[in-house]
């Protein structure tokens, strides 16, 4: 109970002594403040404290204060307020507020005459937006002073984006910013072509992500996270705090991303908190005050000196100084100074006191020179320099843009980059440059799918990272060099290059890139509209065209290779030719027999007549002497027909075994589409496989040939003709008859390092799509990479990593269905018929000698002895052949019955010589004559020696001597 008394007792006694300042004091200062603006208050009585400290400037008088808090929100509760101060006795009213009640604010001191020094202050710490003008008779004096400048936003984030170049971005504002502030700026970016969205970001960030995702289907959330990387920020610090890290949190932005904060209200606690929740870049946009470096210089205007707390930067409470605070202060201390003239010129008006309540109250007569004189002189302080222009508005302002750079790192530096005055506008140069030809320390994440020879595993350790290598590896690796930026590459989970599930998601490659789990994408990847609808793609680095492969027609061994120059059926007219030839010759001779001279052996039989047509048809002459006429001329016709038909023979053998001609029909993507014996397909739901379907399909772009395509390849709904991977399609076309529609530099590369050269790939010469590195949409990367490979396209450098993969002196035939022999020697296959045949040939005349001699065997078993020739005797043989001799008797016998006859007469005197003339009724050739010849050189030797000679034209007559 004595706790109370004493705290009544002295609030008594302190409300006395107050009153007792206030009929002291001649200097009387009221102020209005919002509710929320507590630390406006402190600073307000700190300023105070400090000017009556100051025996300078007001000498012996000191400030006395009056302070009332009201709703910003409430008009006329201001006006109750500012009536009881007034009722009171003020010089000044000081007011920190929003614009609805500084309206009428500006009213009631516009009709009292009380100078009124206005202190715009935002809702929650939101952007400023232009206070609506308030309406006034005219030629009435503005009793209102403008203390914060005049609100330039529009202008500076006009600069800003055009500087940046910016012609397509969003712009989010928070529930308390007024959007009427910002109206001159969408009208600028509108007529400049700018297309800008706006977006309201509630006061409970959280449940406002929320609900995207939850009324958001997947294709507008990537379009949505699209809008995100390009976005201007009107809202206030806490707010903007907390929208950036539940995007961030969300995976709604990535580093690539760029924002604008603009706020006049950012401090450098703010700034930090900022940067460290960012990703991407941040640019932030906030009011500065031009300050010396030097701390005694900050602290210590002219004849006063500010309070450490507020001017020292080092110290806590001044970083945390609110635009409004500084401005409070720098109020009071212009107050102040104006006062002190009034007291030098001796033209003090004392206060007194008003009612806002009577309709015949008078205005106080020392206000217009009053304000005069605050109008006329300015002050340094917390702002810099606090001046006003004749209209009451507050010149000087100047805005300092900071920003940080593209990147992941969470606390990167903040640097300044230019920054805007109303009269010089921008200093500096701003640009949305993303990346120079430095990255070094960046890390890129690469996603990619296997496909010889884009990307292939190289060395593949256990408990190391795999090492890869290919064409795009060359590219990949070629790019790092010169940017000099590092990357980790993983293969797709699936294997995939990714395409758009019924769902509305993204898989394979294309989903690590949707989905962010990538910076960049490589393989063979094709660039297509699809794609580019969700990522987007370098230029591209290589040209893509379709293309089938297929399987060359193996080269059989035909061991009668030697008949292929000629078809069967020439085979056979050939040999019935020399059949009928043979029988014309024989049948010519017969009917007009030809006069042989003496001594020939001979014949013109049918036997002969076939040996001689065969033998001058395979060049090698004959032996029956034709002298008929119709015969020689039946000969040089055959011997005519037999030089064309050899020659021609010749000809054909040496081109046959030379090439070995196996063509294939299927040489063109027309041939393909157009049968259908070979089935042919691709991979399912790969770039072939969705272009095929779309020329098949899309009545915009519908291809004839791309139709009968799609009609083999969507057989039994795609799931007999087409496979998973591009591996299992290369082994259907090595191991069977298949197909394959693939990149048809996937196919010449797989062609090109076939051991057995056994493929060869068709396709279109002319390149409809490209190669390209897919990067997420809007990754800063994009441009320089396509700048790069621009560059190595055009110095030459791609041309040198296409032929390390793709070289010109390949080993197989491509382009060629026929599998040739480049040697010109010739193998034992080209002429393995023709041993066959001679063996043939040896191995029938083998038996056919073995058939003659057993043949004569038996007939030489037949010959009658000496015995039964004696005993016949001549006379009877003749009896009973009128001939001597049988015309297919033996030489030989003929040479024993002659041997006979001498021994029967061998007691006779031998003549010198016995010459043997057969009968003219023989049928036996008659060019044999036989000469017998005895020479008893020894009696006692009565078995005779015979030689005997045969020739067959016209030879010497031959002899046979027996001895």
């Amino acid at each position: 109970m004595r706790v109370l008394w004493v705290v009544l007792l002295i609030a008594v006694i302190w409300s006395h002594e107050w009153k007792c300042a206030l009929s002291d004091s001649i200097i009387h200062i009221g102020a209005i403040f919002d509710e929320s603006a507590r630390k406006d208050d402190e600073v307000f009585r700190l300023a105070v404290a400090d000017l009556n400290l100051n025996n300078e400037i007001l000498e012996t008088e000191k400030i006395t204060i009056s302070v009332e808090f009201v709703d910003g929100n409430n008009p006329f509760q201001a006006v109750q307020e500012a009536c009881e101060l007034m009722n009171r006795g003020i010089l000044a009213l000081v007011s920190s507020i929003g614009c609805m009640s500084a309206g009428s604010l500006q009213t009631l001191a516009d009709a009292m005459h009380i100078p009124h020094l206005f202190i715009q202050r935002s809702t929650a710490g939101t952007p400023r937006a232009a206070c609506p003008p308030t309406s006034r008779s005219p030629g009435a004096d503005d009793y209102t002073l403008m203390v914060r400048p005049p609100v330039y936003l529009n202008e500076v984030i006009m600069q800003v984006v055009s500087e940046y170049s910016w012609q397509k971005f969003v712009l989010f504002y928070d529930s308390d910013f007024d959007i009427r502030g910002i109206e001159e700026f969408l009208d600028h970016a509108s007529h400049q072509g700018m297309d800008v969205s706006l977006q309201k970001v509630e006061s409970n960030v959280n449940m406002m992500i929320t609900s995207l995702f939850r009324t958001m289907r997947v294709e507008e959330l990537h379009r949505y996270r699209d809008t995100l990387r390009r976005a201007v920020l009107f809202m206030s610090p806490a707010t903007a705090k907390a929208f950036i890290s539940e995007v961030v949190e969300t995976n709604l932005v990535a580093f690539d991303c760029h924002w604008i904060l603009i706020n006049e209200e950012i401090s450098d606690y703010d700034l930090q908190e900022l940067v460290m929740k960012s990703v991407g870049r941040l640019t932030l946009v906030r009011q500065t005050f031009p300050m010396p470096q030097n701390t005694t210089q900050r602290c210590v205007k002219h004849n006063h000196r500010i309070n450490t707390s507020l001017c020292d930067p080092k110290n806590a409470k001044a970083q945390q100084l609110e635009i409004t605070n500084r401005y409070i202060y720098d109020t009071v201390l212009l107050l102040a100074n104006t006062f002190h003239r009034k007291l030098e010129d001796r033209k003090w008006h004392s206060m007194a006191s008003l009612s806002c309540i009577r309709k015949n109250s008078k205005p106080w007569q020392g206000g217009k020179s009053m304000l005069d004189t605050v109008k006329k002189f300015g002050v340094s302080g917390l702002t810099s320099f606090l001046e006003f222009t004749d209209n009451g508005t507050n010149p000087n302002i100047f805005f300092e843009i900071l920003g940080t750079n593209y990147g992941e790192d969470r606390g990167r530096g903040v640097s300044r980059l230019a920054t805007w005055d109303p009269v010089h506008g921008l200093n500096g140069t701003l640009t949305d440059r993303k990346l120079e030809n430095n990255m070094r320390g960046v890390v890129l994440r690469v996603v990619t799918v296997l496909e010889e020879p884009f990307v292939m595993v190289s060395e593949n350790v256990l408990g190391k990272p795999k090492k890869y290598q290919g064409f795009s590896i060359d590219v990949l690796d070629a790019l790092s060099n010169y940017l000099g930026f590092k990357y980790e590459i993983y293969i797709a989970p699936d294997h995939k290059y990714g395409s758009l599930q019924p769902d509305g998601q993204w898989n394979g490659l294309m989903g690590e890139l949707v989905f962010k789990r990538a910076d960049v994408g490589l393989a063979a990847l094709t660039i297509t509209p699809e794609r580019e609808s969700v990522v987007d793609f370098t230029s591209r680095y290589m040209d893509y065209s379709v293309g089938v492969l297929l399987r060359k027609a193996e080269r059989t061994v035909d061991m009668f290779a030697c008949l292929a120059p000629f078809d069967l059926s020439l085979w056979a007219c050939i040999a019935g030719t020399v059949l009928l030839v043979g029988i014309l010759v024989y049948l010519l001779n017969w009917l007009n027999p030809p006069r042989l001279p003496m001594g020939s052996v001979s014949s013109t039989t049918l036997y002969n007549s076939m040996w001689f047509v065969y033998g001058s048809f395979v060049q090698q002459g004959g032996e029956v002497p034709y002298t008929t006429l119709a015969t020689r001329m039946m000969m040089g016709v055959w011997w005519m027909f037999a030089l064309i038909v050899i020659s021609s023979y010749t000809a054909n053998l040496a081109a046959f075994l030379t090439i070995t001609r196996i063509e294939n029909s299927i040489q063109s993507l027309q041939d393909l589409s157009k049968q259908t014996e070979l089935p042919y397909g691709t991979v399912l739901d790969s770039a072939v496989y969705d272009q095929v379907r779309s020329k098949a399909l899309n009545p915009f772009e519908r291809d004839p040939m791309y139709s009968q395509m799609w009609r083999m390849i969507n057989r039994t709904g795609g799931a007999d003709n087409n496979v998973e991977e591009s591996k299992e399609g290369i082994r259907k076309v090595k191991y069977g008859r298949f197909g394959f529609v693939w990149d048809a530099a996937v196919l010449e590369y797989v062609a090109n390092n076939d051991e057995d050269c056994s493929f060869y790939t068709v396709g279109s010469n002319a390149p409809d799509r490209g190669y390209g590195i897919a990067m997420q949409h809007g990754s800063p990367y994009r441009d320089i990479f396509s700048q790069r490979i621009l560059e190595l396209q055009q110095n030459g450098d791609m041309d040198i990593l296409k032929l390390k993969w793709w070289p010109k002196d390949s080993p197989c035939e491509l382009y060629s269905s026929m599998q040739s022999r480049h040697s010109n020697a010739l193998d034992i296959h080209s002429f393995a018929g023709v041993f066959c045949v001679l063996a043939a040939g040896v191995v029938l005349s083998c038996l056919i000698a073995m058939v003659e001699s057993w043949w004569s065997r038996r007939k030489g078993s037949r010959v009658p002895s000496k015995e039964q020739k004696q005993a016949d005797g001549p006379s009877a043989r003749q009896a009973a052949n009128p001939c001597p001799h049988n015309p297919n008797e033996h030489p030989m016998a003929l040479s024993t019955q002659t041997q006979n006859q001498t021994s029967n007469t061998s007691n006779a005197a031998p003549p010198a010589s016995t010459r043997y003339q057969p009968p003219a009724c023989c049928d036996i050739p008659c060019a044999l004559i036989v000469q017998h010849s005895y020479e008893p050189n020894n009696p006692s030797e009565l078995a005779p020696k015979m030689r005997m000679t045969t020739f067959t034209t016209s030879p010497p007559t031959p002899r046979l001597y027996i001895q």
